[in-house]
């Protein structure tokens, strides 16, 4: 879990902020075990910004991961941050990871992402996908 959540820091240092000035770090652990850490990436037009735990997502997915057993996410603030809801339903699409939310002290909480996001849309413990519909 300290390794994860060093990654989140390192990746934070290279966040995108001008406008928030809230830089973010995210790091994904692929059950392969690598690690791929992301950063919030801000623009102008809002609705063009990224969190950082879609950008590790991203990046997972663009280098053939597709199962992922952790995500690490720091930021300043006195519990760490917890992923924003679109971010939630992104992850959820590949299972009921751990989140390690921190702070920049490293002070640490687990969760289980399903009880960040209850009554997710769509279960990918189903066959069909459509349990919501």
């Amino acid at each position: 879990m300290k390794d994860l959540i060093k990654h989140a820091l390192l990746a934070r240092e290279q966040a995108y902020a001008p406008y928030s000035n809230f830089p973010v770090g995210a790091a994904l652990r692929g059950k392969s075990g690598k690690i791929y850490p992301g950063c919030n990436v801000e623009n102008a037009a809002f609705g063009a910004s990224i969190c950082a735990e879609r950008v590790a997502l991203a990046r997972a997915i663009s280098e053939g991961e597709r199962e992922f057993l952790q995500l690490a996410i720091v930021a300043d603030l006195p519990k760490g941050p917890t992923p924003c809801g679109i971010c939630r339903q992104a992850l959820w699409e590949f299972g009921d990871l751990q989140i390690i939310t921190a702070n920049l002290a490293g002070d640490a909480t687990v969760y289980r992402l399903g009880e960040l996001l209850p009554h997710a849309f769509g279960d990918f413990r189903r066959d069909d996908g459509f349990e919501n519909c």
